[in-house]
């Protein structure tokens, strides 16, 4: 379901598929400018801003297309490295491309049977100060492996219920947090907290927020400095509800930004900065300290499916329905302390439903793109 009350968009050229073909900037608009976050602007300009645009560099072959998935890509990304590995969830395996070797595909767990096995519905690298860690969701619960995929160190199954009720059971959304946690959202909408070991299988279930009514369906952690007083987690769920977190030995809310009924898809955070997508194709930017909205853009003409940042710069990249990937430039005005975001780039993904992007550097200078029933990884 779409979310009601979308503002009607001006057509753009349609493909075969009904995905819109290149940027299209409207007629008689010179370049935007950055978007002031104290008066909420709609964005429409898809000018470039100055400066090196982005091509494509490379493709890589998945073993498997890619499922429709919210944040459907994961990449590891070791400091002042290239991107060691990729990530991608097709049904129930999971395609993994690694620096060496051939494409490889690791399988949900929790299944009775061959005709059981659950669908996974998302997989991310955890980096935390002690290790790395992949963790999968599933319908039946969470694993994790070592950074390879090579190790089960731990698995955690969800209470499924003996007779399901009409809304399905599943995990969704995972972000590393703080020093050693590892954080899991559920369709319960309950918020599973991990305390991971600097090594071996000791891994706890520490503590279970219990602060959304809906399924979770995205958490991101801060990847900046976090102003006084500002959350250092965020946790999204399907009808647009953000809860801002202090982590620690006890995780503390501080707030909570009530949805509007809008699917929130993904969430970033940035030096107190809380970015979230949403399904009418807008991205807000939410202040994590007071809960203050800065700016709203109407940044794609269809529904979000992935956001990501690049910490050292402020970047922020959004992938959609659309088949278009924009790079947008987040600050703020040292003068008045406002939140600005200016658009950077456009690339149209012809006739591809984009459902997971991501940055492949902390500066946000590469980023790599998946869609639905793509058997692909472009990197740019």
């Amino acid at each position: 379901p779409r979310c009601p009350g979308r503002r009607a968009e001006a057509p753009r050229p349609r493909s075969r598929l009904g995905l819109a073909r290149g940027p299209g900037p409207p007629r008689g608009r010179g370049p935007p400018r950055p978007v002031p976050g104290t008066a909420i602007q709609r964005h429409t300009g898809w000018h470039p801003a100055p400066g090196t645009p982005y091509r494509r560099e490379r493709v890589l072959a998945l073993r498997s297309s890619s499922s429709a998935l919210y944040n459907n890509l994961t990449v590891l990304c070791p400091p002042a490295r290239p991107p060691r590995a990729f990530g991608a969830v097709h049904g129930t395996t999971l395609s993994l491309l690694g620096p060496e070797g051939p494409p490889r595909q690791l399988p949900a767990r929790g299944g009775g049977s061959a005709l059981s096995t659950p669908l996974l519905t998302q997989a991310a690298w955890c980096e935390l100060p002690a290790r790395v860690l992949l963790v999968l969701t599933s319908q039946r619960g969470v694993q994790m492996y070592e950074a390879d995929g090579s190790t089960l160190v731990f698995w955690h199954a969800l209470d499924v219920p003996e007779h399901p009720a009409a809304h399905s059971v599943f995990a969704r959304g995972i972000s590393a947090a703080g020093e050693r946690f590892i954080c899991v959202g559920t369709s319960s909408g309950a918020v599973l907290v991990f305390d991971i070991p600097p090594k071996g299988t000791n891994v706890t279930l520490s503590e279970v927020l219990e602060q959304h009514r809906d399924p979770v369906t995205d958490i991101a952690a801060e990847q900046g400095q976090a102003p006084e007083g500002a959350g250092d987690l965020v946790t999204a769920d399907d009808c647009g509800t953000l809860c801002l977190w202090s982590t620690g030995e006890e995780f503390t809310l501080l707030g909570k930004i009530p949805g509007s009924g809008c699917t929130c898809s993904s969430v970033t955070l940035w030096n107190g900065i809380v970015a979230a997508g949403y399904g009418n194709g807008q991205i807000r930017l939410w202040e994590a300290g007071t809960g203050q909205l800065r700016a709203q853009v109407s940044a794609h003409a269809r529904w979000i499916y992935a956001l990501d940042l690049a910490p050292l710069t402020g970047k922020l990249l959004s992938g959609a329905e659309d088949s278009f990937v924009h790079i947008w430039k987040l600050s703020r005005d040292p003068d008045t302390d406002d939140v600005e975001i200016q658009h950077c780039h456009a690339e149209c993904v012809t006739d591809t439903q984009v459902c997971g992007a991501r940055f492949c550097d902390p500066a946000g200078d590469t980023f790599a793109v998946t869609g639905y029933d793509l058997s692909e990884i472009l990197c740019y």
